[in-house]
C-alpha cells in the first residue's frame, strides 16, 4: 500500500565497473537490445520488496505480459529491498528487473550506473512520456539520465473526520494554512487535566506523514536552484512553513503535543490516531483509504487537497512512488525492457496494480480508466494527480541526506530548541551543499 521513500545510502558505494550487461536478442538503435525472437525461450527474474498478497497480485499482473510473450517466463521474487538489490548488483548477480520503493535514491541509481539508462529504448520505441505526470517523470531521472520508469504513485492530501467537523460547525475542509490552523484549534479537545484528548491537527514535524517532503510544496518552499545549490535559506516558503508550524505548536501547547504524540498508535495499524478518532485532520497518502476500508469501514471521513499557504496554489500536492528499472548486469536486457515498458506504460497492468495496492496509476489513460475500483474518497488523489500541480523533492547524489538535515532543523525550531530561524536555515543550506559535494 504505502511506498514511503527511504535513503539507502549504501548505493553510494556501488562501483561503476560492475558486471557487464548481456542482452538476449541483437543490438538495435542506440545500443538498445532487441526483444528475443518468438521461438527464443527466456526467463526474466524480477525482484521487489512485495510479499504475501501483494507479491501474488504482482505475479498475476505480470501473467498478462506472459500471455503476450509466451516465450518469456517470469520468476517473481519478493522480499528484496534496496539493500539486497544493491548487493546483487555489486556481486554481479543482479535480477533482470528491479522494483524499488525508494525514489530518494534515483540520483544514486542513475549516476552510479546501478540502474541502466533507458533513453535508447524509449527513443527507439517512441514511448510518449508526456502521458506520465511531470513530477513522476522527474523522480525517475537524474541530470538528464532516465534510469527508471514510474510504477504507481503516492499522492498526498487532507483526510478529515466528518462527524467532528459537523460537531464543531465546520462545513467544508480548509483550503489555506490559516484556515487549517483555525480549524485545528476549534477541533482540539482537552481532558480535565489540560492534556489533549483529541487533536484537531498535529503540527509536530515528523509525526506520521507530517514531513518536510510532504509539507514543503504546500508552502511553495523550494529545495534548490537550477544549478543544484540549496535554497532552503533563500526560498521564503521554508520560513513560512517553520513559522506556521511553530505558531500552531505554541497555540496547542508544545508539551501537550509531546505527551499526545508519545501515546500515538502505530501509523500502519488500526490504532492509527486518525483511524481511531483521536485526530480530526491529517496529511496522508491515498493508500490510507485502503487501510480505512479494511480497518475502520464505518468511519465517516472525507478527503480534499491539502491546504496551501497561498490560496492560489490550492491543488498542489506532494508525490512520490514506486519505480521500476533494469539493473546493471541484467542478463536479458532486451526482454527486461519489454516488461518494464508493459508495466509502466500500459493501462491494463497499471489499473490492475492500482486496484490491488490502493495507489495512484501513473499514466493519463490509467488515471481516467473506468476499470479503477477504488473508494469514492480516492477521487481526490486522482484529481490531484491529473491537476498539473504535483511536486516531488529533487533527486540528489546522496539519496535523502539533505532531507534529514531539514527534518532535524525543522523539529528543533518548531519545538523551541532554537529561536534563530534564519541562522539555522543558512547553516542547513551549507550542510546540504557540502554533503552534495561529497556525493558527486
Amino acid at each position: 500500500m504505502k511506498r514511503r521513500t527511504a535513503a539507502v545510502l549504501a548505493v553510494l558505494a556501488v562501483p561503476l565497473t560492475l558486471a557487464g550487461c548481456t542482452g538476449v536478442g541483437s543490438a538495435s538503435s542506440g545500443g538498445a537490445q532487441s526483444a528475443p525472437a518468438a521461438d527464443q525461450k527466456v526467463t526474466l527474474t524480477v525482484w521487489s520488496a512485495f510479499s504475501d498478497r501483494e507479491l501474488k497480485g504482482l505475479g498475476e499482473v505480470m501473467d498478462g505480459f506472459h500471455k503476450l510473450h509466451p516465450n518469456i517466463t517470469i520468476k517473481n521474487v519478493g522480499n528484496q529491498d534496496d539493500d539486497k538489490i544493491t548487493q546483487s548488483i555489486r556481486g554481479g548477480t543482479a535480477p533482470d528487473v528491479a522494483i524499488s520503493f525508494s525514489t530518494d535514491d534515483i540520483g544514486q541509481y542513475c549516476s552510479s550506473g546501478a540502474f541502466q539508462d533507458l533513453s535508447s529504448y524509449i527513443s527507439r520505441d517512441k514511448v510518449d512520456l508526456t502521458q506520465i505526470p511531470q513530477a513522476s517523470r522527474d523522480y525517475t531521472t537524474y541530470k538528464g539520465k532516465r534510469c527508471a520508469m514510474p510504477l504507481l504513485a503516492d499522492v498526498y492530501g487532507l483526510y478529515y473526520n466528518k462527524a467532528m467537523f459537523a460537531k464543531a460547525g465546520i462545513t467544508a475542509p480548509p483550503k489555506t494554512m490559516d484556515e487549517l490552523a483555525a480549524d485545528a484549534k476549534k477541533l482540539t479537545q482537552y481532558n480535565s487535566d489540560g492534556s489533549i484528548k483529541v487533536a484537531g491537527y498535529v503540527p509536530t514535524p515528523g509525526f506520521y506523514e507530517n514531513t518536510v517532503q510532504a509539507l514543503s510544496p504546500q508552502f511553495g518552499a523550494q529545495w534548490q536552484d537550477s544549478s543544484g545549490k540549496s535554497t532552503v535559506a533563500t526560498s521564503k516558503g521554508w520560513q513560512d512553513m517553520l513559522t506556521w508550524q511553530r505558531s500552531l505548536t505554541n497555540a496547542m501547547g508544545k508539551d501537550k503535543l509531546t505527551q499526545f504524540t508519545a501515546k500515538a498508535g502505530d501509523e500502519y495499524s488500526a490504532a492509527n490516531d486518525f483511524e481511531s478518532g483521536k485526530i480530526a485532520m491529517i496529511i496522508d497518502g491515498e493508500y490510507r483509504t485502503a487501510f480505512l476500508k479494511a480497518e475502520h469501514p464505518d468511519l465517516a471521513y472525507g478527503t480534499a487537497p491539502f491546504p496551501t499557504f497561498h490560496a492560489a496554489d490550492y491543488g498542489t500536492a506532494y508525490t512520490t512512488g514506486t519505480i521500476i528499472g533494469i539493473p546493471k548486469g541484467a542478463s536479458n536486457t532486451g526482454a527486461a525492457w519489454e516488461l518494464v515498458k508493459y508495466m509502466s506504460t500500459q493501462t491494463k497492468p497499471l489499473v490492475q496494480l492500482a486496484n490491488l495496492l490502493g495507489n495512484v496509476p501513473t499514466t493519463a489513460d490509467a488515471l481516467k480508466s473506468p476499470d479503477l475500483k477504488l473508494p469514492p474518497q480516492f477521487d481526490t488523489f486522482l484529481t490531484l494527480s491529473a491537476g498539473g500541480k504535483l511536486q516531488n523533492n529533487p533527486p540528489s547524489p546522496n539519496g535523502g541526506a539533505y532531507i534529514k538535515v531539514m527534518e532535524d532543523f525543522d523539529l528543533k525550531y518548531v519545538t523551541g530548541g532554537t529561536n534563530d530561524l534564519m541562522g539555522g536555515l543558512q547553516q542547513a543550506a551549507k550542510q546540504i551543499d557540502a554533503d552534495n559535494a561529497l556525493g558527486q
